[in-house]
């Protein structure tokens, strides 16, 4: 084994010629770091977040990535041997991307990503859903959600509680059929969690999963189908009977949509969805690496970290190996960030580094579950909806969207395939552990081809009714599912890039992006971070913590980087003030009538 310095060149290092003087725009972070090298393990979103902002700031960045490609989970993939006559590859990827309007640190950070005739960089690479699709199987009326927050918001001073209760109870009543009495119960259960104070909502709502909270078990089905599976499994692949309602409440039903409605604490004027305008490595990844390089980041791919080794209150190197050649080898630097998801990250952790800080054990409670995606290859334009589907009655809980009509720098059929494909239908299985309505199997114990059949089956079941037909067989050319999922149809299927999710205690779990050793941090979507969910933006966040504890660490005069954190309505600040008092005295939330 042999022992190198970070930035070393290597064969798997990926050269690329960089914009002349891109440090200059950073003058006096620049000058705060000559020479001090950090190590950055993860070339996923975390992982890219915190080189860019080390390397603004005048580190030497080496990032080290398990796989040929960077990008993570938000990468696309080329499906292999699908392009003809100068075309590329069919896009495929490991599921759609979704860029929430309450997105903040990760739009900034796309912002200064340049690309060619956008004035904001990648950002401009963004569009807007206007709608999104809860779909319902077997006839039953589809649930149409209009995305674009309000034309005419209430004034500050309009915002009420019975103002909050009225809009809730009018989307309920227009777009379901739930019991007049249930829809006013959910309601007056998100007034509940809006005027909790932070205190309640880390102990109490941490501690209660959604389906307790909203009552679902002594409700109707199409009250907990709605309220409890289609805000939890399908949106962020945790059951309703274990999500913490802190999560679901503070996240999905505040942040996403109910101020994203009223376009408060957005990413500028955006609307509630987003998706880019073309493959996600098109438009933001690939334009993403290629300014790193200019800013001096090295990347190492091909490269599993194996250990990190702890000695003497320090982290000392990071034992890797080449992939493909299979040489280990240990690199060394000044700081390290680890930006790779809990699951591997966690087993790098000898005991010795363990027991330098406690936090690093609390990981093991942390819990993942498979969130895969398929896409389906069509022959002719099926845009379905303007935005995303929910297939809210779907045993699997899939997700989809229709992509080409968001992309609107790409004609499909010329740009991808042989040809034939004029769009794809990208979706997502989050539940794999329930029977299936084509084979009568959950998703673990199928194959690879019966997933594929299965899935289109449920989309089928929840889009052709009503009248209309959306997907044929005979309109169906291709498909391609995440490679990342392997063994299907054997005793024991893998998944190397599940998703971290999100049952009842997971905050007490989360570490911070700083730890215990002086010059080793944490980043990734696990991280404690105030979005408080596995998302793109939770993992910006993650690092541009990371980043301001190495800062600090290091004694830096540099900016520190900037953190938006989730909106916070100043109209409930009183009723939370209140709350707190209630809370201290052992008292139930003032609107909480059981």
């Amino acid at each position: 084994m042999t022992t190198e310095p970070l930035g070393t060149t290597r064969r798997r290092f990926l050269a690329g010629a960089g914009t002349a003087g891109a440090l200059s725009l950073w003058p006096a972070r620049a000058a705060a770091a000559v020479g001090r090298r950090v190590a950055v393990l993860g070339g996923g979103v975390s992982g890219l977040s915190a080189a860019q902002e080390l390397a603004e700031r005048g580190y030497a960045v080496t990032v080290y990535e398990y796989y040929d490609v960077l990008g993570g989970k938000a990468r696309s993939m080329d499906v292999p041997g699908t392009g003809t006559g100068g075309r590329k590859p069919l896009p495929g990827e490991h599921g759609f991307r979704f860029f929430p309007g309450f997105y903040r640190n990760l739009p900034d950070t796309m912002r200064r990503i340049p690309f060619p005739g956008n004035a904001n960089g990648v950002h401009d690479n963004l569009r807007s859903g206007t709608e999104a699709l809860f779909a319902r199987e077997a006839g039953r009326p589809d649930l149409h959600f209009p995305l674009r927050r309000l034309t005419t918001p209430p004034a500050p001073g309009d915002i009420t509680l019975s103002w909050i209760r009225d809009q809730i109870l009018s989307v309920l009543d227009l777009g379901t059929r739930l019991p007049a009495h249930e829809a006013a119960y959910f309601a007056d259960r998100l007034l509940v969690h809006l005027t909790s104070c932070d205190a309640r909502r880390e102990d109490q709502w941490e501690k209660t999963s959604w389906w307790e909270f909203v009552r679902a078990e002594e409700m109707s089905e199409e009250y907990r189908t709605l309220l409890g599976i289609g805000q939890t499994r399908n949106l962020v692949a945790t059951r309703a009977e274990v999500a913490s309602t802190r999560t679901v409440g503070r996240v999905i039903i505040e942040a996403l949509l109910l101020w994203g409605l009223l376009g408060r604490g957005m990413d500028g004027d955006a609307d509630i969805d987003r998706v880019l305008n073309a493959p996600t490595s098109e438009a933001w990844i690939d334009p993403w690496a290629a300014h790193l390089r200019s800013l001096g980041v090295e990347f190492v791919l091909g490269t599993e970290v194996r250990e990190v080794l702890y000695t003497g209150g320090r982290v000392t190197g990071v034992r890797v190996l080449d992939r493909e050649g299979g040489a280990e080898r240990t690199v060394t630097a000044d700081h390290y960030v680890q930006a790779m998801p809990v699951e591997h990250a966690r087993r790098t952790w000898g005991a010795a580094l363990r027991a330098a800080d406690p936090q690093l054990a609390r990981c093991d409670a942390l819990e993942t579950d498979w969130m895969t995606g398929v896409q389906f290859y069509l022959r002719t334009p099926t845009p379905v909806v303007h935005g995303h589907i929910n297939c809210l009655d779907s045993p699997w809980s899939v997700t989809g969207i229709g992509q080409a009509q968001f992309w609107d720098v790409r004609n499909f059929s010329e740009d991808y395939g042989d040809g034939r494909a004029h769009d794809c239908v990208s979706a997502i299985v989050s539940e794999w552990d329930k029977p299936g309505i084509l084979y009568g199997r959950k998703a673990r114990e199928c194959t690879r081809e019966e997933i594929v059949e299965e899935c289109w089956a449920q989309l089928k079941d929840a889009l052709n009714d009503s009248g209309k037909t959306t997907l044929t067989d005979a309109d169906r050319l291709g498909w391609f599912m995440d490679p990342a999922v392997t063994g299907l149809g054997g005793p024991d299927p893998q998944n190397r890039e599940p998703l971290l999710i999100h049952p009842t205690g997971t905050l007490y779990n989360r570490p911070s992006a700083r730890t215990a050793v002086r010059n080793f941090f944490l980043a990734g979507d696990y991280i404690r971070t105030d979005v408080d969910l596995a998302t793109m933006e939770g993992a910006n966040e993650s690092a541009r913590r990371a980043v301001n504890a190495l800062l600090d660490a290091d004694g830096s005069g540099a900016e520190r980087c900037r953190i938006w954190e989730l909106y916070r309505p100043p109209e409930l600040e009183p009723l939370k003030r209140v709350d707190e008092v209630r809370y201290r005295l052992g008292l139930p939330n003032t609107f909480d009538l059981g």
